[in-house]
């Protein structure tokens, strides 16, 4: 199988990438390697990718350095190739960054998207695959979050993105017969996990021994999934046949803040110094997904719980001993 993969060089992104170069698909990955954190972490995701196809004698993955939101820089750098499937997880992230540049995120998260599409379309391509978001459900008071529920109040700019890209997808699905599968991601952490968030931002601080940023009283809960588990549940939907879908894929389990900071102390054998700073403007008390249709239709279970992921997470991180990254 041939498949385009944007952000294919970031966190989540790497590791698919990874995973289908080593059952021997032809990747072609399109990243602009943006400097929301260093360029360099994703030029090392990429070295991760080129060995597991090297290891398993797949065909070379090849890279593509462009903007998503550069209609002709995609048509003139892709070259009207042929895929099978596309997986678009390239984005700007982060809830609190959008609401200081709310035009970046529309422009990147709406635009780049609907520039997909449009290629996607215009070329023949089939199934597209896109990575929305928890943020999606904003101030949901119905948890577990459902994929049947009512989303009327998302509240940072970020999360909009993703909602009104979902809205495209199923335009395009409708309009143009393209499968388009629309999967919200919940806090996904692991090994390659981008510096700026949480659990990697933590053991940064705890190990330089500065101050670790508590927004809050400590009791905001996230569903936080491990890398594996994502990853699986990406590859059970590009097998999945409808239309169009939208599925959760989480751990269906919620961690507070508080406890998180407390593992990663016990982990890493050190004393975090906690600085508590006010609650951030975006920031949602909880996130907790309902798996139960994924589990359904996809045969997603997620094996590996918080405990055991932060171990495996801290082994990655302390081995690499880069704590000087953003």
């Amino acid at each position: 199988m041939r498949v385009l993969i944007t952000g294919g060089a970031g966190f989540i992104g790497s590791h698919l990438a990874e995973k289908l170069a080593a059952r021997g698909d032809q990747i072609v990955v399109v990243d602009d390697f943006n400097a929301f954190y260093s360029p360099d972490v994703k030029r090392e995701n990429w070295k991760q990718v080129q060995a597991a196809a090297r290891k398993h004698q797949a065909p070379a993955p090849s890279l593509h350095k462009l903007d998503i939101c550069n209609a002709k820089q995609l048509e003139a750098k892709l070259d009207g190739g042929s895929f099978d499937q596309i997986v678009h997880l390239a984005a700007r992230a982060g809830v609190r960054q959008s609401i200081h540049q709310p035009e970046l995120y529309v422009r990147v998260n709406v635009m780049g998207t609907l520039n997909l599409l449009e290629w996607a379309h215009k070329h023949g391509v089939k199934k597209f695959i896109f990575a929305s978001s928890s943020s999606v459900y904003g101030l949901n008071e119905k948890i577990p979050f459902s994929e049947n529920d009512l989303i009327g109040k998302t509240i940072s700019p970020y999360a909009s993105t993703k909602l009104a890209a979902e809205q495209l997808c199923s335009n395009y699905s409708h309009l143009h017969g393209i499968e388009c599968i629309c999967l919200r991601f919940f806090t996904v952490y692991g090994p390659r996990q981008r510096p700026d968030l949480a659990i990697h931002k933590f053991a940064r601080q705890i190990m330089r021994g500065e101050p670790v940023h508590q927004y809050g009283d400590g009791t905001t809960r996230r569903d936080y999934t491990y890398i594996d588990d994502t990853i699986d549940g990406v590859l059970a939907a590009m097998k999945y046949s409808k239309p169009f879908d939208i599925f959760n894929l989480g751990e269906s389990e919620t961690v507070e803040l508080r406890y998180l900071i407390a593992q990663l102390e016990q982990i890493l054998g050190r004393k975090a110094q906690v600085e508590i700073l006010p609650q951030q403007a975006g920031d949602v008390p909880v996130t907790y997904a309902d798996i139960a249709k994924a589990r359904a239709l996809l045969g997603y279970s997620p094996q590996t719980k918080i405990q055991d992921g932060l171990r495996k997470f801290a082994d990655w991180f302390l081995a690499r001993k880069k704590w000087d990254e953003h």
